[in-house]
């Protein structure tokens, strides 16, 4: 996916360009895992759509659900999601940072090319 050391580094509007990439994967990925919670909420907990979402963000955002499960089922579903939520943390950071890192790695190890 990303250049070998022995192609140059990205110009900057290239670099630019897949980290915008990224970002929307990024963003298209945490509002995929937002619908999924809310929809969970939804069908376990029986919460209207704004409550649905208030919990779902919140265990996304890493604060905890506003409202405590009351069904056996809810309180599957919060567990589970609340440990998604944990690796959608870890992947989304993963994503972002990825082209910033083989950048800053590429430009430290590229070898120019010594034939020409």
């Amino acid at each position: 996916m990303y250049e070998k050391r022995i192609h140059p580094p990205l110009s900057r509007a290239q670099f630019l360009r897949r980290i915008a990439w990224h970002f929307l994967f990024a963003q298209a990925f945490v509002i995929c895992s937002l619908l999924l919670g809310m929809a969970g909420y939804e069908y376990y907990e029986h919460l209207a759509w704004r409550d649905a979402f208030l919990n779902a963000a919140m265990l996304l955002g890493g604060m905890g659900p506003v409202e405590s499960p009351q069904t056996p089922g809810g309180k599957i579903f919060a567990g589970l999601y609340a440990l998604y939520a944990g690796l959608v943390f870890l992947i989304v950071a993963g994503v972002l940072f990825a082209p910033i890192l083989h950048r800053m790695m590429h430009k430290f190890h590229w070898q120019p090319d010594k034939s020409s």
